[in-house]
Order: C-alpha cells, then sequence, then structure tokens
C-alpha cells in the first residue's frame, strides 16, 4: 500500500477544532489539507497516486469541503457503491486497483474492526477515504469517456476537466453512480458484445480455462489421433463447435474439420482444415492471454472516434481488410497491404475526397535515402530505365532535369536536385488509382503493381500507405453518385496523364487496430500484434502502480499520462 503523508501526519497538525458531527470533522480535515492559505497545503501534491489532485482541490473548495461521501454514520451507500464498482472494475477490461482499491480495501477493513469493537473510527482516515474515492471517480469517469469530456448539463461548452467535476457532482446528487458511469462506455454493438466475451472467458478463466492440446504430428482429416478429444473440447470452448456435435466422429471427421476452419479463419490462419505448428500455437495461447487482448482492445474503442457514421470506409491493419459499412451492415470487403514493422501504417480518421487515376508516384524522402539514391549513384541508367523523371524545384513543377547532366557522385540526400517521381503506367507501384483523404502522415489507398501479394496471409509489404486487391471495385462504388460507370472508370485508369475526381459525397476513412473484435456474425475474432502496439499499451497500463507515467499516443486526440498501472501479470483487470 502507498504511503500517504496524510494518514501519517501527526494528528495535532490534521485535527481541527471540535466537530458537531463526523462530516464537520472531516470538513475541517480537508479544509486543513487542501486550503492553500495553510501550511498543510503541500501535504495533497506530496500523496502519492493521486492522479487529479487540481481537479480534486477544486471540487472540495466548491462544496466548501464538505465531505461527498461521509455521513454521521461514515461511509454512506453512494461511497459503497462505488468501491462495488471498482471491485468489479474487471467485467469491464479495467483494474481496480487503478483506482485506489488496494489502498481503500485496508480502510474498510480497519473502520469494519472499529465498529466491531465499538471504537470510534478516527476522522482522518474518513478524509483519506474522502480524497481516495474522488480521485477514484474521476480517474474511471476519464478512462470510461476515453479522455473525452462526459455529458453534462451545463451552459456553453466547457473544458475536459470541468466537465469531469460536473459529472461528478451530478452523478452525487442523483445518486446514480453505477448507472452513470456505465454510460460512458459506447453503445455501439461491436463494444457491447466484445464486452460481454471478455465477461464469459473471465468465467472460463475461473473455471481453469481450456485444456492445452499435447503436441505431435501434423493431423489431417481422416486422420485418428489421441488428441481428437481435447481438440473437440478445446473448439468446443471457443465457441467453434456445438456440444456433443462431433463426439460419435472416430477420426479427424468433417464436423471437427469444419470447426478447425472457423477457428482458422477467426485467427487469421489460412483455413485449411489440418491441425498444423500455427493452429496449434494459436489453439494453445491460454485463456488469460485472450482475456488481456479485448482489454486492451476495448480501451482502444473508448478512445476512437464514438460516431463513425452511417457510411465510412474502414481499414483493420492487423486483419489486412477494408471494410465499407453501410447502417451497420459490410456492403464490401477485400484484402489489403499495409506498411512494415520498419514502416507502420498509423491508426487516425480522416475524409476521402477525391480519386487520382493514373498517378505520378512521388518518392517519399525516407524511401529516396534508403533505397533509391544509393541506387541511382551505382547506375544513374536506371532512373531511365524504369521510367522515373527528376521535376527540377524551380518553376512552375513541370520542368524536369536531364539525370545525365547531373554530377551523381556529389549528390547526397540533402542536395537532390529535384523531385524524384514514377510515370503512370504498369510499372507505377501506386498502381492506376489513388484514393486520398488528406492527413498528416501523407498515407493513402491505391492500387498495386504487385497483386500477387494479396495471396500471402500476412500482408506487411507497404512503406506505410495501404495496398487494395480491387480497386477497381472500390473506384466504382464511391464514383457511383458521381454517375460514373465501369468503362468510365478503365478509361481514365489506362489514362497516360493524371485525372483527379472529386468525389460528390466524401466518405469518412477509419484506420483502426484491432487485434480482437466480434464480427457481424457475433463471433470473435484475434489478429496477432503484428506492430507490438498491444504490447506498447500493456506497459503503459503496468506503469500505472510505479508512476512511470509513460504517455501512449492516439490519432486525433493528444495523449495524457498513463499514470499508476497494474502490477497484476495475466490481465489488465485480473
Amino acid at each position: 500500500m502507498l504511503l500517504f503523508l496524510l494518514a501519517l501526519a501527526p494528528a495535532f497538525l490534521l485535527r481541527p477544532a471540535p466537530a458537531a458531527s463526523l462530516p464537520g470533522e472531516v470538513a475541517g480535515i480537508l479544509r486543513i489539507v487542501l486550503d492553500d492559505d495553510t501550511g498543510a497545503a503541500a501535504l495533497l501534491p506530496a500523496v502519492p497516486g493521486l492522479a487529479w489532485g487540481d481537479l480534486v482541490r477544486r471540487f472540495y473548495r466548491q462544496r466548501q469541503f464538505r465531505p461527498a461521501w461521509v455521513t454521521d454514520l461514515g461511509l454512506d451507500g453512494r461511497a459503497r457503491e462505488l468501491i462495488e464498482f471498482l471491485r468489479g472494475a474487471g467485467d469491464f477490461g479495467l483494474c481496480g486497483n487503478h483506482y485506489h482499491l488496494q489502498e481503500l480495501e485496508p480502510l474498510l477493513l480497519m473502520e469494519a474492526d472499529s465498529l466491531r469493537h465499538g471504537v470510534l473510527f478516527d476522522a482522518t482516515y474518513f478524509a483519506l477515504m474522502e480524497l481516495l474515492l474522488t480521485d477514484a471517480f474521476l480517474r474511471l469517469a476519464d478512462d470510461l469517456s476515453g479522455w473525452r469530456p462526459p455529458r453534462v448539463q451545463a451552459r456553453g461548452r466547457i473544458d475536459r476537466d470541468r466537465a469531469l467535476v460536473l459529472f461528478l457532482e451530478q452523478s452525487l446528487r442523483n445518486g446514480l453512480l453505477t448507472e452513470a458511469l456505465r454510460g460512458l462506455d459506447p453503445d455501439q454493438q461491436p463494444f457491447v458484445s466484445l464486452l460481454e466475451e471478455l465477461q464469459r472467458l473471465r468465467k472460463l478463466s475461473a473455471l481453469g480455462g481450456w485444456p492445452p492440446i499435447p503436441p505431435g504430428p501434423v493431423l489431417r482429416p481422416g486422420m485418428r489421433d489421441s488428441r481428437l478429444a481435447v481438440l473437440r473440447q478445446r473448439l468446443y470452448y471457443g465457441g467453434d463447435l456445438e456440444p456433443y456435435a462431433a463426439w460419435g466422429e472416430e477420426n479427424f471427421g468433417p464436423l471437427t474439420v469444419r470447426a478447425l476452419k472457423q477457428f482458422q479463419r477467426r485467427h487469421g490462419l489460412r483455413d485449411d482444415g489440418v491441425l498444423g505448428p500455427l493452429t496449434l500455437a494459436e489453439l494453445n495461447r491460454p485463456v488469460e492471454e485472450r482475456i488481456r487482448q479485448i482489454e486492451i482492445n476495448l480501451w482502444r474503442w473508448r478512445r476512437e472516434s464514438r460516431n463513425y457514421g452511417e457510411r465510412y470506409l474502414r481499414v483493420n491493419i492487423a486483419a489486412f481488410r477494408l471494410d465499407i459499412i453501410e447502417l451497420g451492415e459490410i456492403v464490401m470487403s477485400m484484402p489489403v497491404v499495409v506498411g512494415t514493422p520498419y514502416r507502420k501504417t498509423p491508426s487516425f480518421a480522416a475524409t476521402m475526397r477525391y480519386l487520382e487515376f493514373a498517378p505520378y508516384w512521388y518518392v517519399p524522402a525516407t524511401i529516396l535515402r534508403e533505397d533509391k539514391l544509393p541506387r541511382i549513384r551505382r547506375d544513374p541508367g536506371w532512373l531511365t530505365r524504369h521510367h522515373f523523371e527528376i521535376v527540377s524545384w524551380r518553376g512552375d513543377g513541370e520542368r524536369l532535369i536531364d539525370p545525365r547532366a547531373i554530377d551523381w557522385r556529389r549528390v547526397r540526400p540533402g542536395n537532390f536536385p529535384g523531385i524524384l517521381r514514377q510515370r503512370p503506367g504498369p510499372w507505377n507501384p501506386l498502381g492506376r488509382v489513388k484514393f486520398m483523404f488528406p492527413n498528416r502522415y501523407a498515407v493513402y489507398l491505391h492500387d498495386t503493381d504487385s497483386p500477387h501479394l494479396f495471396a500471402r496471409i500476412d500482408r506487411l509489404f507497404s512503406s506505410g500507405c495501404i495496398r487494395v486487391e480491387r480497386p477497381l471495385d472500390l473506384a466504382l462504388y464511391l464514383l457511383e453518385k458521381n454517375g460514373w460507370n465501369c468503362e468510365r472508370i478503365i478509361e481514365a485508369m489506362d489514362s497516360p496523364e493524371p485525372l483527379r475526381v472529386d468525389l460528390d459525397e466524401p466518405v469518412p476513412v477509419h484506420i483502426v487496430y484491432w487485434t480482437a473484435w466480434v464480427d457481424a456474425n457475433g463471433q470473435i475474432n484475434y489478429r496477432n500484434d503484428v506492430y507490438q502496439r498491444d504490447a506498447d499499451l500493456e506497459l503503459a497500463w503496468r506503469r500505472r502502480l510505479t508512476g512511470g507515467g509513460l504517455a501512449v499516443q492516439w490519432a486525433g486526440a493528444g495523449a495524457r499520462s498513463a499514470g499508476e498501472a497494474s502490477a497484476q501479470s495475466r490481465s489488465l483487470s485480473q
């Protein structure tokens, strides 16, 4: 338990004048601790773990230091309701110890012992619980709302800090703390379904989890193996096999094969129905690992945009897939290629506003420095053979420089004579069209000159932009409102010169990184953490208890310090 100076301070320093009631005595202690005009004001900043010290001070000053959680009989029903919520925080993918539960529990035991022995519980400890409960509520509300201002009744626009204090005041006034906190979570069905799956897996974990499948040779359909009974049990726990559905099969029969194929699809594996090393490794991941994966993705849901709109395009980097959603239904889906682990595709939101057919490829500075320039210096003729041209920095941007007139021995990345670009054509890595949604990362969707890569399971081959498998279908869908047909799009794709077409109806674009989600069929899906972003976020959570303050950056909003975090090893909530 953390050492709080408030709890250890000498009694003569914190003891106010005798009060007529317990709330009055607690109020006097809070005034001494929180009032800047006294010598004890420095105690609060020295209390480790109060994430919202300034807001706690503001909250109590506004109420003249009257306690919010203490009555003449001790902690009131609202305080105990909040404590019960913290005890059940694991069902929401959170850890109660991030919200002072491990500090509150010993104090509650001390209070209970005092009542049992007929001893008056010291008001100083009630004041300490006041501060812990208030800080816990503010931090919990901030986390559940995804670091956005919670909805409150207020005039005009208010900032996030003021909104949190108002939310606390209004929740205390209404007396519906649990309902108010639960109302901060997203209400979209995918989030709700993910939360339900978390609670199911937590119950399964409490019962011992699913059984591991012993190692052995590759198991193919029709073969016999002593591990089949364990495999069927594992598929049943994962929801891929109905109870008793395949118990009559003496070999690796069709029902078990079909269930294994479904498991493979849900985990991004090749659905060949063969129990090989990769499938066995996914089957044997412990349930606690899946719990942790869901918790991390629930946190992402809270941080991302709450209102995607009725029609939008979504790319899940971890799943290598693009989906177009209308009114909650996927109307188009296709594989994509994303950035390598060295040149990661970022997560962000933007709006697609135009398409560019037969585009030039303007070589990014990083690729020019690391890939192209060393090759050009070795063989200047490589530029012409591969349809590259150099556009002068001067003039109207169309004056070309003859590469034969350049002394390449003296060229460095910092003095490159112009802009390197590749002409439109089948050799162009952007293919025949790119889909533009202006953003600070210079990331966009585009066709490709390497369609064979879409046959791979893990498609991490780009320099950050996103390659789509069926650009013609995507362009036809997006330009339907513009009155374009397939023939006109193909003609534009084959044009020798670039052609920009603005969309009559811009489309929101969300680039996400989900390693666990529930699909439209209600099935939980998992993917590998190819960019180690789950690991980074888990590290931030674990550092909350150590006060490491590791910040995690999120698209669309500034990051806040992660603060304290769980020291648990199995999951964020256990």
